[in-house]
């Protein structure tokens, strides 16, 4: 495998509101299938002087017949940003927290629970069934 991998970036915006910076990325990387995440996650965090579990990439897309990948990157300014602001499922693909396993009949009770109830309430009988849910 060549090593060869060129990343620029394009369309950066300062996002004072959520703490991050974000923009797409492009990397070339002839001869290579594709490049790993956290090889991107390194590149990109020195590129802009941050750390790279503060980095977060997600919609990659290869161009046909390889060579070229572009997708998305939000560079957080702190790690309570990350928390605060990125969705759980995204938290999770980088390792920064773990993914609870919930069984299949108790997410359904949940949510028909949920469908009970109309306005506030259906967030509040939401919350007592997962409750319920981790409870048991």
């Amino acid at each position: 495998m060549s090593g060869a991998v060129v990343v620029k970036t394009r369309k950066f915006i300062r996002n004072p509101l959520l703490s991050r910076r974000q923009m797409i990325f492009d990397v070339i990387h002839p001869g290579r299938p594709n490049v790993p995440r956290a090889e991107l996650q390194e590149v990109i965090a020195g590129m802009y002087k941050s750390e790279a579990k503060l980095v977060i990439l997600f919609g990659f897309r290869t161009k046909f017949g390889g060579g070229k990948t572009t997708g998305f990157c939000l560079i957080y300014d702190n790690e309570e940003a990350v928390m605060k602001f990125e969705p759980k499922y995204r938290l999770v693909r980088n390792g920064m927290t773990e993914k609870k396993e919930q069984s299949r009949k108790a997410i359904k009770e949940a949510k028909n629970k949920g469908k009970k109830t109309r306005g506030t309430g259906a967030r509040k009988a939401k919350h007592k069934a997962k409750r319920a849910a981790n409870a048991e």
